[in-house]
């Protein structure tokens, strides 16, 4: 991998922010003291706006400020300062940023990592050279999610082009192995695997909240609820991790005439379960829409 390299965020806000943040905590940490060269040392955030440029900054700790700089609404010159450019903006606005003036020339040749849940590949690179001129730039596609931030990602990382070179390859996979773990699949896998990498997350708030509010009912407090709930959560993980089937692990915790399967009769009598496979199956039919 090359070295010394600068990344540039074309739209950073949560989803770019929190992969930003996780990769300078992980790689950029003070605590770092590996001598092996990192293929980026400086980094440029381009939002859309002063506002988003400035809470960016905040959140942006003291000893990585001078490894940063952040912008607003300099699309353009953000790509030509940049050797990698991580594509963070809404999905929807991909034709209008790649459509600039100068944007094509600014990408030939370059690096070009997509989060954009839905856009292909084949079409964003299109979108920046639709007359098909030579020196188009290398495009990959990444999905991460929002525990980026705290080094506990799941990105994806769509099976790259043999076209592509393999140092940038594994610059890609340098940047999303320091934010979490990162699992290769193939593009006729890839949206479905967006649609589940965002979904585990967001989904599963809801019946976390619910455990809470019953608890609160019951006469618990919330924050201790929550303490209980998420080292059982950390402790389900593990479980799974190991290998055992959830259908087995429920059966295990379930004791006759115990108050576990009195939880678990409640939820299948509701059809929790087919409600989240419904969720799944609706999201992933949204995101063929839009491909």
């Amino acid at each position: 991998m090359a070295s010394g390299q600068t990344l540039g965020f074309i739209g950073c806000g949560n989803m770019g922010g929190a992969v930003l943040n996780g990769l300078l905590n992980s790689a950029f940490s003070s605590k770092d003291t590996s001598t092996t060269p990192k293929p980026i040392t400086r980094f440029i955030a381009c939002t859309k706006t002063a506002n988003s440029a400035s809470r960016l900054q905040k959140t942006i700790a003291p000893e990585h400020q001078e490894l940063i700089k952040v912008v607003s609404d300099k699309t353009v010159q953000t790509m030509q300062e940049s050797e990698i450019i991580i594509l963070g903006c809404k999905p929807f606005m991909a034709e209008a940023v790649l459509g600039e003036e100068g944007v094509r020339d600014a990408l030939a040749g370059k690096l070009v990592i997509s989060m954009l849940a839905g856009p292909t590949c084949p079409a964003l690179t299109r979108l920046i050279n639709p007359d098909n001129l030579a020196d188009s730039p290398h495009l990959m596609k990444a999905i991460p999610n929002m525990g980026a931030q705290f080094g506990q990602s799941m990105t994806i990382i769509e099976t790259p082009a043999p076209t592509i070179p393999q140092a940038m390859v594994e610059t890609t996979e340098w940047i999303f192995k320091h934010v979490g773990a990162v699992k290769y699949l193939g593009p006729e896998q890839i949206g479905l695997a967006t649609v589940l990498v965002g979904a585990t997350m967001a989904t599963l708030t809801l019946p976390i909240e619910g455990l809470l509010d019953g608890c609160v009912a019951e006469g618990f407090k919330r924050a201790d609820a929550m303490e209980l709930v998420l080292q059982g959560i950390r402790g389900l993980s593990a479980v799974l991790e190991s290998g055992q089937h959830p259908a087995v692990v429920r059966e295990s915790i379930s004791s006759p005439r115990g108050c576990t399967i009195q939880t678990l009769l409640s939820l299948e009598k509701a059809g929790t379960r087919s409600d989240f496979a419904e969720a799944i199956v609706r999201g992933n039919t949204h995101l063929k829409e839009k491909m």
